[in-house]
């Protein structure tokens, strides 16, 4: 898995099937600690 940084934060995405999918967790994370209530609304 590769990172990127989106302001000043690191965000994971890979690649598959010419295909990029970001992690919503690491997104979700830097806006609250409890991520999975962040995901599941």
């Amino acid at each position: 898995m590769e990172k990127i940084n989106v302001l000043n934060k690191e965000i994971s995405f890979y690649s598959r099937k010419n295909e990029e999918y970001i992690c919503i967790t690491d997104i979700a994370r830097y806006k609250d600690t409890r991520s999975d209530d962040i995901i599941k609304n």
